[in-house]
């Protein structure tokens, strides 16, 4: 059976800096388990795939399997449901937020946070196994029972109606790029290699593998896969470089000053493209083994020695391309394919792609070893893995990344899946923090926010990276708080903010109840970070400034995903900089007071400014306009705007009414994100989610003085959805990043119920009352 481990080494290979606080990894144990306990864990596989093409997205059983053994739980209270005709009393709130709160609480970590899945994404695993299987490390690393859980969750997210273990006919076979999307090259490609590597046949898996590659070569064949697709394939064996777009490594050796040197990228696309500009510079390829023949075989409609490589380059499937190649994208790959590639293959041009090879290598030792091997994304810490490998297969470098693949690899019910990220810790705590204090119920939940505070104290930053910032093309990092873990350490604004938000909060609760305050030199590093990543124009970014310009997108090689050229501002990271600011402020009136008044005033007149006419904001980082509409409302009321004195809160307010479903819900798609217009849910449902991010921003602005009764039926929705133990449903995908790649956040579906609803309670039904 399998465990979730919490905050645990177990390797001389791993490095950190706060004994592995944030830490979560799954590990099999023949001998765990009752046999009730094991039969508790298949119902809930088959159960998933029974019913996987009605939900598609797994509910997380697996973890709360465990924790619901481990945790003492208290009795569950009786369930409220609510009539459309009955009135929402604060009984029946209150009812349903202790239910709601005390089933979190049994899913909280020793540590203080809440684990759970941040999966969705579909071409992530594959890099993984590409990798290991180069590296001759896939046996080593995963186990039997890994590469079972593997195999299930790609047979279980293939496209329409079969899997690995309930067969039905089935009108497509592909795989998509995320598990709610359809299926496109890259991901039917990348899933089926996959599969090939993990040990699966070409005719295994009861017909799956037959309809996966009728799908690739009903569609063109993989000639036809995105260039990052085509750069996986190429390190594997199964495909030219000749058939790939150039990406020089010579781009680092620019000057700074140049709009297009990658340093001025959003970090998250510059630290892709290194290890891809690594192995391109090289022409790496992996062994060529009896699988890889075969699948030279199996992935094009003509014989592999017939492959027009040239044409090939700029080739994409219609079902991938979101982002089309603009015509001098085209004629600068041209150029350097034929003209400036073979000059830097010979002497003397030879000598600058050394140099170019071994500045890059430069850069990927210093991100491995600042980041404990974890890497910033799921992406570069396979390539990185791998370059790491091909410069010296014995090295320290590649045993230190080895063990850290298991921070990235989550169970649910429907098997083993690749992370976006080593979790979202810090991010899901800093929220879950804010939502139990909204309740108001918070000396019954002390222990439960003690244990959190202690994670939040545990995971903020304490250091810069080290040497020269500016030459490793990094900002300051001392005081921000991460995504994930401090080990990790990566600086974002947002999560710097929402961690800031969560420990200033604490502090105003008695010491006796949640333990003692983060010191404030602690919280003034943290300021300094939020001041520091605020642009010219009001606006703050993820992890840096913005440092070039939106017309290099014109130079977005991939594809699949938009605007990940630079880092943009964002409404969410500019409102929860307001609203921290604004927390901080109150507390400590006179540290720094005109930087931070000038920043919050910079922040709400850039909000203002990037309103949409129809009074939302679209939102980057989740479905889609409620959240980002939520955040807009809630950077101008910090500052005292409401719907009665602002125009731009009045206008959103009747925006998210306007959305409003006759179930008293929202239910926003996630085709939102990528169409950039307002999408419901099929069949007009409502999601618990939405529902929860519509009640804050309304309840923020003062919609209960004008009409309550909007928010009287949101409430019922809620108190109607929860389940039996206190759970909400896990409904669909609500996380989101490039405009087109959707992400999984399993707490937010408990966090967000929670927070509006004790919102609701406290600001609007008691309200009432006085």
């Amino acid at each position: 059976m399998w465990k979730l481990k919490i905050a645990e080494g177990g390797s001389p290979w791993l490095r950190t800096t706060n004994n592995h606080v944030g830490r979560q990894f799954w590990e099999f144990d023949p001998n765990l388990g009752t046999p009730e306990d094991l039969a508790a864990v298949e119902e809930a596989r088959k159960s998933f795939s029974d019913n996987r093409f009605v939900q598609k997205h797994s509910s997380d059983l697996l973890m709360r399997l465990q924790f619901s053994g481990e945790n003492l739980i208290s009795p569950v209270l009786p369930q409220v449901k609510i009539e459309d005709t009955d009135d929402v009393t604060e009984d029946m709130v209150e009812n349903t937020l202790k239910r709601g709160v005390d089933f979190y609480s049994t899913i909280q970590a020793h540590d203080g946070h809440w684990p759970g899945d941040y999966g969705g994404p579909m071409f992530l695993l594959p890099g993984l196994i590409i990798t290991l299987s180069i590296t001759g490390a896939l046996n080593t690393v995963l186990s039997e029972q890994h590469k079972q859980e593997m195999r299930r969750y790609l047979f279980n997210h293939q496209a329409r109606n079969f899997s690995y273990l309930y067969y039905n006919s089935n009108e497509d076979g592909g795989w998509g790029l995320h598990i709610e999307g359809p299926s496109t090259m890259f991901g039917s490609v990348l899933n089926y290699v996959t599969l090939r590597l993990l040990g699966e046949g070409p005719n295994d898996g009861d017909g799956a593998m037959e309809k996966g590659r009728d799908w690739i070569l009903n569609h063109g064949g993989a000639t036809n896969i995105t260039s990052w697709g085509k750069m996986w394939l190429s390190v594997l064996g199964a495909f030219e470089w000749s058939g790939n777009n150039p990406l020089p490594p010579e781009i680092w050796l620019l000057p700074y000053f140049l709009p297009i040197h990658p340093g001025r990228m959003w970090c998250h696309c510059r630290m892709v493209y290194l290890p891809m500009s690594y192995l391109y510079g090289k022409r790496f390829v992996g062994p060529i083994t009896s699988t890889i023949l075969s699948l030279r075989k199996e992935l094009f409609t003509v014989p592999y020695h017939e492959v027009n490589w040239n044409e090939a380059r700029n080739l994409c499937a219609k079902e991938d391309l979101y982002y089309p190649h603009p015509l001098v994208q085209d004629i600068l790959w041209a150029s350097l394919h034929k003209i400036v590639e073979p000059v830097l293959m010979r002497w003397p041009g030879a000598n600058l792609r050394e140099k170019a090879i071994r500045t890059a290598i430069e850069h990927i030792h210093y991100e491995d070893e600042n980041t404990r091997y974890i890497c910033i994304g799921p992406v570069n810490k396979v390539l990185n893995m791998l370059c790491c490998w091909v410069e010296d297969p014995n090295s320290e470098a590649f045993k230190l990344h080895l063990p850290r693949i298991h921070d990235f690899l989550w169970l649910a019910e429907d098997g083993m899946k690749m992370q976006g990220y080593n979790g979202s810790q810090l991010w899901d705590t800093s929220f879950a923090i804010q939502a139990i204090l909204a309740t108001n119920l918070v000396e019954e939940y002390g222990p439960v926010l003690k244990k959190a505070h202690s994670f939040v104290k545990n995971s903020q930053v304490l250091e810069d990276c080290p040497g020269d910032l500016n030459y490793w093309y990094r900002h300051i990092s001392k005081g921000a708080w991460p995504f994930s873990t401090a080990d990790h350490g990566w600086p974002i604004s947002d999560c710097t903010a929402e961690g800031l938000k969560a420990a200033l909060l604490l502090s105003e609760v008695p010491k006796e109840i949640v333990g003692e305050p983060i010191d404030a030199k602690r919280l003034y590093d943290a300021v300094n970070v939020i001041i520091s990543l605020q642009n010219a124009d009001g606006g703050l970014a993820t992890y840096e400034l913005t440092r070039s310009y939106p017309w290099l997108e014109l130079i977005n090689p991939a594809e699949t995903f938009g605007d990940i050229v630079i880092d943009y501002p964002y409404v969410e990271c500019t409102s929860a900089a307001i609203q921290a600011l604004i927390s901080f402020r109150k507390l400590y009136p006179g540290h720094r007071k005109k930087e931070v008044d000038e920043c919050i005033e910079k922040a709400v007149k850039f909000i203002e400014s990037i309103q949409a006419a129809d009074g939302s904001w679209y939102g980057s980082w989740a479905v889609c306009f409620t959240y980002g509409t939520w955040f807009g409302v809630k950077g101008l009321v910090a500052v005292g705007k409401t719907l009665k004195n602002s125009s731009h809160v009045a206008k959103a307010c009747e925006f998210l009414l306007s959305k409003q479903q006759p179930s008293g819900g929202w239910g926003e798609s996630y085709l939102s994100c990528q169409d950039k217009v307002y999408s419901n849910l099929e069949g007009n449902r409502s999601h618990v989610v939405n529902t929860a991010w519509a009640m804050l921003a309304l309840i923020g602005a003062g919609q209960a003085e004008v009409d309550q009764k909007p928010l009287d039926r949101a409430a019922r929705y809620l108190i109607n959805a929860q389940m039996e133990n206190g759970d909400f449903p896990q409904q669909e995908i609500m996380g989101v990043f490039n405009r087109n790649c959707m992400i999984t956040y399993a707490a937010y579906r408990n966090i967000f119920p929670i927070w509006a609803l004790g919102e609701y309670r406290c600001q609007v039904l008691l309200q009432q009352g006085e």
